[in-house]
């Protein structure tokens, strides 16, 4: 057990590491090129690139998580996952580049038809990873991860600056994301020496896992991007730009630091899968922690982009502001009951995740449909907080039924960080009362640093009142003492040796 819990927490260190480094550059991707580029470039390349993660998804096959999910994967499963995965690239190519000019007339861009073919390269490039990193990740080893993710990012990165300080043109975005395919493909080999052989003899045993996770995988990906597809569609690209730019950034705290998480929780789960006392132990110490880390993150976030967005980017970024305060808050409160995905994967209920995917599909679309014709973006907003809220419900649903948590139980764990968070907006929104008092970007910058500290200083001081005021029970604050203690007697072994 002791030797299972290092490896899950050197696991989340390089996925935490991982995602830190990939968030940081994104960020200052974002920054730079929202300086250089315009909201209608933005708009233009979002809606690409919603259009080819419908493809992926509908293409998809999964077959890493059945990977991940067999008792003895081998090399002959590497080769079939390979395999399909090559032939699965090409034909969502060709499908992508045939769809290239209907699409452009649909929505009245003739831009689109060059850049879904260039786009279309990026579908081949994914076939042809690497699979034994999966392997790596079934053992709870994620340092290839580290490596594949932050080259790619370093790379996008570099290249999409360059390209943009030259040109000026979305052309940089779309340049970007190709190469930096095609670098995580060349790295992912150079790590992880691996002879390709062409072989289908584990298909049938694969796909007969991943089917319901990839319907799933299909109306998720439909339900988080028919939004990007209708506002391209009616409201047009700068405003597409408006609602992805802010989009992207609400969701960098919250989602884009849980996601990777699921990569290190779903093996993990699936080692414990044979006790349910031992699962349910384990969800509830992973779950409570990733909500006191990450919840606060999100609501800060919304906290803090107005002065942080015009700061930042620019006054002509000023309308993201509302999409990253609406967004951010609803992702924070997600994070209850959102490990539910990898709780259900390593107990092998992908069916039940495919129903809570489609009845939040069937729930967001109308009511985002209904908001943008009455109200515009501000409308699509709005739907997204009312459906986003009700999604916790549909998540703690699963977790009941695999758990026996109930609803109550489920808040209760994580009752002391709801707390806190709610101390740390009063307080934040107190000093922006006060100290909004210019747009110059001295004050922008005197106001964000203000309501950055007293944030922290409010959630931190306030969460460990509430622990010590509990008793100091088991949970996530004495879960982040013990990993914090760990790190410092690592360290500090060292310098007394």
């Amino acid at each position: 057990m002791v030797e299972f819990r290092g490896k899950l927490l050197a696991g989340a260190g390089w996925m935490g590491a991982s995602r830190l480094a990939v968030n940081a550059l994104g960020f200052l991707s974002t920054v730079v090129l929202a300086r250089i580029l315009t909201p209608d470039d933005f708009g233009l390349v979002a809606l690409a690139m919603a259009m080819i993660l419908l493809m992926s998804a509908i293409t998809d096959t999964s077959l890493a998580s059945a990977l991940v999910q067999h008792d003895d994967p081998g090399e002959d499963h590497c080769n079939t996952i390979l395999t399909m995965g090559v032939i699965r690239g090409v034909i969502a190519a060709v499908l992508f580049s045939v769809a290239a000019y209907p699409l452009s007339r649909l929505f009245n861009e003739p831009r689109l038809v060059d850049v879904m073919y260039v786009l279309s390269i990026t579908l081949v490039l994914s076939g042809f990873a690497n699979p034994r990193s999966i392997l790596l990740t079934k053992d709870l080893i994620f340092w290839q991860q580290f490596m594949l993710q932050v080259s790619k990012k370093l790379t996008q990165l570099l290249v999409a600056v360059a390209l943009a300080l030259i040109y000026r043109s979305y052309w940089a975005m779309i340049l970007g994301t190709v190469i930096g395919q095609a670098v995580s493909v060349a790295v992912s080999y150079s790590v992880l020496p691996y002879r390709p052989r062409p072989g289908l003899k584990h298909a049938r045993e694969l796909l007969g896992f991943s089917v319901w996770l990839t319907l799933g995988s299909i109306v998720r990906t439909a339900n988080w991007r028919i939004d990007h597809l209708l506002i391209g569609g009616f409201l047009g690209r700068p405003a597409l730009g408006y609602y992805s730019m802010g989009s992207n950034l609400a969701a960098m705290p919250t989602q884009e630091v849980t996601t990777p998480l699921f990569s290190a929780l779903f093996p993990a789960f699936t080692r414990v899968t044979d006790s349910r006392e031992r699962l349910v132990r384990n969800y509830q110490r992973a779950q409570s922690t990733v909500t006191c880390v990450v919840l606060p993150l999100g609501v800060g976030a919304a906290l803090i982009a107005d002065p942080l967005i015009p700061l930042l980017l620019g006054e002509k970024w000023r309308p993201a502001v509302f999409v990253v305060q609406m967004l951010s808050a609803v992702f924070a409160l997600q994070t209850i009951g959102s490990l539910a995905q990898p709780l259900a994967m390593a107990t092998g209920r992908t069916r039940m995740l495919f129903i809570r995917d489609l009845q939040n599909f069937a729930l967001r679309v109308p009511l985002i449909v209904l908001g943008m014709f009455l109200a515009g973006l501000p409308g699509i907003l709005w739907a997204r907080a009312i459906t986003g809220s009700v999604a916790i419900g549909f998540n703690m649903a699963v977790v009941r039924s695999i758990t026996g948590l109930g609803y109550r139980e489920q808040v209760m764990d994580n009752l002391r960080v709801l707390s806190a968070a709610a101390v740390m907006t009063g307080g934040v929104l107190l000093v922006h009362g006060l100290l909004s008092t210019g747009t110059s970007w001295q004050a922008q910058l005197m106001e964000l640093i203000a309501m950055t500290l007293i944030g922290a200083v409010l959630y931190i001081g306030s969460l460990a009142v509430f622990w010590f005021m509990a008793g100091m029970p088991d949970g996530p604050e004495k879960e982040i003492v013990q990993t914090l203690k760990q790190m410092g007697n690592r360290l500090a072994q060292p310098s007394q040796q």
